[in-house]
C-alpha cells in the first residue's frame, strides 16, 4: 500500500504556490511539479495503487484560439533491466521456443501521460531522444542475435505488447487534466507486479513542439516488512535462504506428521 497524509496535498499545493515567482518579478517558462507520495510500499496484500502527479507551468497562458501552444509529458520509468522476448515455432509437431531477442537497459516499467496525442507533441526525432511513448523507447537488442534484421520489428511490437498486458507498460494519451490555466494532474497506476528499485519521474513542457521546460524526481518502489527479508535473503544471500527454506520445509513436514500422526 502507499503511504499518505491527510495534510500531503495541501502541503504540496503549498510547495508550488511558494515556488511561484511574486507579481512583477522576472519570469521565465518554468514548470513545477509534485508527487503524491515519494514511497510506494509493497507488502503481502498489495494488490497495486496510483500515485498523483501535479504541478504548475509558470507564466505561461493557455490560449483559447491555440490550445496545442502548451502541451505537456510526464514519464514514468522504472529500473532498467534486461529482458528477452521468444517466439514459439512448431518442432516435428511440438511448439518450442525457436527465436529470442533480447533487449538490453530497457524499463522495467513504463507509464506516460500527455494532454495531447503524443505523435503531434513533437518531432519523431525529438519524442526518440526523449523517449517519450511506447513508439519511442530506446529497446536496444544485445549483439548475439538469431533473429533476421526484418523479423526485429515483430518483436519489438510483440515485447510492447506483452509488457502492456501485464500492466508494467502503458500510455495514456490526453489524461492530463488541467485545472486552471496553468495548474495540472494526472493519475499513474502501478500494478501488483510492480518491480521494486528507483524510478524516474519525468515531465516535459512543450510549447509549439520545442522542450521549453523540464523537471525529474524521483519514486521509491521498496518491499518492506517480511516480505523486505525474504527478497533480500535471496539476493544477497541465496546460500542463506536456500538453508532457510529447506529447514522451513523440513520442520513443516514433522509438524505435519506430528499433528495428524495416528495411534
Amino acid at each position: 500500500m502507499i503511504h499518505r497524509t491527510f495534510l500531503q496535498p495541501f502541503l504540496a499545493a503549498a510547495v508550488l504556490f511558494a515556488a511561484c515567482p511574486p507579481s512583477g518579478a522576472q519570469q521565465k517558462n518554468d514548470l513545477v511539479t509534485s508527487l503524491s507520495s515519494d514511497v510506494v510500499s509493497i507488502q503481502s496484500n498489495f494488490t497495486g495503487t496510483e500515485i498523483v502527479i501535479f504541478g504548475q507551468a509558470q507564466n505561461i497562458e493557455r490560449q483559447p484560439n491555440d490550445p496545442s501552444s502548451l502541451d505537456l509529458a510526464i514519464v514514468v520509468e522504472g529500473p532498467p533491466q534486461d529482458i528477452t522476448t521468444r517466439r514459439k515455432g512448431r518442432f516435428l509437431g511440438v511448439w518450442v521456443n525457436r527465436q529470442a531477442e533480447r533487449f538490453q537497459h530497457v524499463p522495467s516499467f513504463y507509464a506516460v501521460a500527455s494532454t495531447i496525442d503524443i505523435g503531434a507533441m513533437a518531432d519523431r526525432d525529438l519524442l526518440d531522444e526523449l523517449g517519450i511513448g511506447l513508439n519511442h523507447i530506446n529497446l536496444a537488442v544485445s549483439g548475439v542475435s538469431n533473429v533476421p534484421l526484418a523479423d526485429r520489428d515483430d518483436f519489438r511490437k510483440a515485447f510492447i505488447r506483452l509488457r502492456e498486458e501485464t500492466g508494467l507498460y502503458s500510455e495514456q494519451e490526453t489524461s492530463i487534466q488541467f485545472l486552471t490555466d496553468t495548474m495540472f494532474r494526472t493519475n499513474i497506476p502501478l500494478p501488483a507486479n510492480i518491480p521494486v528499485g528507483e524510478y524516474k519521474v519525468k515531465s516535459f513542457l512543450f510549447q509549439k513542439g520545442e522542450v521549453v521546460s523540464s523537471t525529474e524526481e524521483t519514486l521509491a518502489v521498496a518491499k518492506i516488512g517480511f516480505e523486505q527479508i525474504t527478497f533480500e535473503l535471496a539476493q544477497y544471500y541465496p546460500l542463506v535462504y536456500g538453508l532457510l527454506a529447506v529447514g522451513l520445509a523440513i520442520f513443516t513436514g514433522w509438524l505435519a506428521g506430528v499433528i495428524f500422526r495416528r495411534d
